[in-house]
């Protein structure tokens, strides 16, 4: 996608919270997850594969990642797997990480949770790099 149609989905953020709990952002990154496991699949397959992501391994990954604490207390499974696809797709929106990138993450792993821990991984530290806002590390 072009940067310039690109663009017309960025919204500014403030912290990482705040990209963790947008819910239209999480709503998109639900089928770009989707997408790149499959990609990954797929390339390790050495043919077309399509497959969706269970929200306890996206949920699992966060806490892995040690994301979980820029979350209120009291959440459900589900609002972590939410929080973890809005992070994903926000670094790819941002140009944190290509498609490609993603995918060779996740392609690297057998452990579908441990190709999402490195690659939340990857997104908190190019978030820090990038420095849009303070991340704790």
């Amino acid at each position: 996608m072009p940067k310039t149609n690109r663009s017309l989905l960025i919204k500014d953020y403030n912290s990482l919270p705040q990209i963790l709990a947008d819910q239209k952002l999480a709503s998109l990154g639900d089928a770009y997850i989707n997408f790149v496991y499959s990609l990954a699949l797929s390339q390790r397959k050495g043919k077309p594969s399509g497959a969706k992501v269970k929200g306890t391994a996206l949920a699992e990954a966060l806490r892995k990642a040690g994301l979980r604490e820029q979350l209120p207390s009291r959440i459900d499974r589900h609002v972590l797997s939410d929080a973890a696809e809005a992070l994903v797709v926000y670094a790819w929106l941002h140009d944190l990480l290509t498609l490609e990138e993603n995918v060779e993450i996740l392609e690297k792993t057998n452990s579908l949770v441990e190709g999402l821990t490195q690659l939340l991984l990857k997104i908190k530290e190019k978030i820090k790099l990038s420095k849009p806002f303070p991340v704790p590390y």
